[in-house]
């Protein structure tokens, strides 16, 4: 039972060996690499944005969780980066489910967690100029459609710590509701903002949504390569 345990979550074992770049040294790396224009040619509003977005990293969780699972292993290390981003997903259902946005501390929590997403994806594709491909472009798909779930749960938090639509919800879920029906651009008409506020928050997940669905989405999809039984079979045919 045990083995069947770590093989279903730690695959492959890689006997205590650890992942090849220290987390926290190659992000210092990789903003000196920015600075210095050793791989890319910036300059002005585009140099400052990637400085900026590679430097948020160190102000998040994430980078040291990764360096210290690192030490265990490079399995252990993604599976500590996998129920990290679980808990995050987790958390702003918890929020919902038990009303704890009534806590100031709870929501701002849960903000600080949440800009690490917001911060972290654009990170990928704009400022990483040291970064070594993924192990699995499949599991950064799973673990970009996970970071869509926090952002969605996170908003319907946001959606219920004020009076900002045209009427309060019944439960908990009408935030999710709200939330999903905002980001797929749908809105059927039964809630809508009428604070500013609400407009606000309605307006960046809107603009969230289709950051994910036309940048991030069409990036690493276009990275995934599908090989599987059928291309065995075909091969085998030739």
């Amino acid at each position: 039972m045990r083995k069947t345990v770590r093989k279903l979550f730690l695959g492959k074992s890689s006997n205590g060996k650890q992942a090849e770049f220290d987390p926290i040294e190659k992000r210092i790396q990789n903003i000196r690499s920015i600075w210095n224009n050793d791989h890319q040619d910036d300059n002005g509003l585009e140099k400052i944005f990637r400085l900026l977005l590679s430097s948020s990293q160190l102000l998040f969780p994430g980078i040291y969780i990764k360096y210290f699972s690192r030490k265990k292993g490079i399995e252990y290390q993604d599976l500590a980066t996998d129920f990290y981003i679980l808990l995050k997903v987790t958390f702003p259902v918890l929020i919902l489910v038990n009303q704890w946005q009534q806590y100031q501390w709870v929501v701002v929590l849960m903000t600080y967690l949440f800009l690490e997403t917001i911060f972290y994806i654009p990170t990928l594709i704009f400022a990483s100029d040291l970064f070594s491909r993924p192990r699995s472009y499949r599991r950064s798909m799973l673990l970009l459609f996970f970071n869509y779930l926090e952002i969605v749960f996170a908003y319907a938090v946001f959606y219920s710590c004020g009076d900002y639509l045209n009427k309060p919800f019944q439960n908990w879920f009408d935030a999710v509701y709200f939330s999903i029906i905002t980001s797929s651009s749908i809105g059927y008409g039964d809630f809508h903002p009428v604070a500013t506020i609400g407009k606000f928050l309605v307006s960046t997940q809107a603009l969230l949504f289709l950051f994910f669905i036309i940048l991030f989405l069409n990036f690493f999809s276009t990275k995934v390569k599908s090989k599987g039984y059928f291309d065995h079979e075909n091969n085998e045919s030739l």
